[in-house]
């Protein structure tokens, strides 16, 4: 199965030459027309207003991002109007002259629509009454392909009729296309995040709920007041994974409610569970994706420590690295055969290991397939999962602020995040 990230980067790479193919063709037509300038400062205009109209284009097909897309591409084109249209046909952004005409268009944007096939059209078939010379020389209408479907149009209009213009509407249609299409594959991956993180909380909630409420229940006889800073700790905790906002969180957040979660893990397992924190301070701020930890403490004290005679010790470390935070979640439990590691890959779909291939996917996709989660395990040698996660990304922000300390105080290089 084809996934969403696998599609962005195939249609960044479609973008990427759409947007080589405008820029080769629009060098030939200013050494076409000898522009005064050089061809290396219109290169270098025509890079700068592309820019500017992907990042409004990136918007999605609206009559906003059309009217801040047109004036960059009319100077990309060096013509006489250029506009776009949705679906039906009606204009969404006319920039330029000659906009009175569209009266005189709507049958040829029709049939580019029906047909899905460019149309050009002369001044000589379009039935212009205008007494005296017209701006209005050649129009090329093109169809705004997304996802198959037709989306719109790109009207270019020209004063003189060129094989090269059209060529460059086409050329722009297809730049802008891809533009369109790229926007609707992150709405796709969005929703897949939202759903991959749904799938997460259904994961956790199962039994984690039980043998919290379990062990709540029975220590409101002999300990009401542990009990109920227990239960406060678990609605704390349930609030904060099961809310609906946001797919991002700050490094900070996720550890304080880890610490929610160790709480009552201490309560069931009392000496056998033992943490140990070392949390660099300039790292707390990190932004990640949500709910990528908490699952791999869960996985460390369920598969790890929970099976070992004893117990052991649980220890989470987050360093800074240059233009990256480097995080681990380490445990000295009965750790695994490393050739294991490719059966539990996608072991979030039978609850196996909780959602440890969800997490993975999700870090490729947030950051790229270099953010890969790292495994290091033996049997009886413990288990270490390693994250790098870049300091900055492009659309990476928290959505909620929920505590940056733990206990009320600030984090130190080591401290126990629990009393053993």
């Amino acid at each position: 199965m084809c996934r969403v990230g696998d599609l962005l980067t195939e249609r960044a790479v479609l973008g990427v030459i759409a947007t080589l193919a405008v820029l080769g063709l629009f060098v030939m037509l200013c050494r076409a027309r000898r522009v005064s300038t050089s061809v290396e400062d219109a290169v270098m205009d025509m890079l700068d207003r592309m820019s500017k109209a992907s990042s409004d284009l990136r918007a999605g097909l609206t009559q906003e991002a059309a009217d801040k897309a047109t004036p960059h591409l009319r100077e990309m084109l060096r013509c006489v109007a250029v506009a776009i249209t949705d679906e039906e046909g009606t204009v969404l952004s006319w920039d330029g002259g000659a906009n009175d005409h569209y009266e005189y268009l709507r049958d040829t944007v029709a049939r580019a629509i029906n047909n899905c096939h460019k149309e050009h059209v002369d001044h000589r078939k379009l039935g212009c009454e205008l007494q005296g010379p017209c701006s209005l020389h050649s129009v090329v209408v093109v169809p705004l392909v997304v996802e198959g479907e037709v989306a719109g149009t790109l009207i270019v209009v020209s004063g003189v009729a060129s094989k090269r213009q059209i060529r460059m509407a086409e050329e722009t249609a297809r730049f802008v296309s891809t533009q369109l299409e790229l926007e609707v594959v992150q709405k796709q991956r969005q929703a897949l995040a939202q759903a991959e993180v749904k799938a997460l909380r259904a994961q956790i909630s199962p039994h984690f709920v039980y043998n919290a409420l379990n062990t709540i229940s029975s220590l409101i006889r002999t300990d009401p007041a542990h009990a109920r800073e227990l239960l406060q700790e678990f609605a704390e905790f349930t609030r904060f994974s099961f809310r609906t906002d946001g797919l991002f969180t700050t490094l900070a957040d996720e550890l304080t409610n880890i610490h929610r979660y160790l709480t009552i893990e201490q309560a069931r397992y009392g000496s056998r569970l033992n943490v140990r924190l070392r949390i660099a301070p300039e790292v707390l701020q990190v932004v990640l994706p949500f709910l990528v930890l908490q699952p791999l403490v869960e996985n460390a004290v369920r598969h790890g420590l929970a099976k070992k005679p004893g117990g052991g010790m649980l220890t989470i470390t987050a360093e800074d690295n240059g233009n990256e935070a480097l995080i681990s979640v380490e445990d000295d439990g009965v750790g695994m055969d490393p050739e294991r590691l490719d059966d539990i890959k996608d072991a979030h779909q039978t609850g196996a290991h909780v959602g440890i291939g969800n997490i993975n996917d999700r870090m490729r996709t947030v950051f790229g397939a270099e953010y890969a989660l790292v495994v290091e395990t033996a049997p009886n040698a413990g288990t270490k999962v390693i994250l790098n996660v870049p300091k900055f990304a492009r659309n990476v922000l928290p959505n909620l602020n929920i505590g940056s300390h733990l206990n009320d105080e600030p984090m130190t290089n080591e401290q126990p995040a629990i009393r053993a």
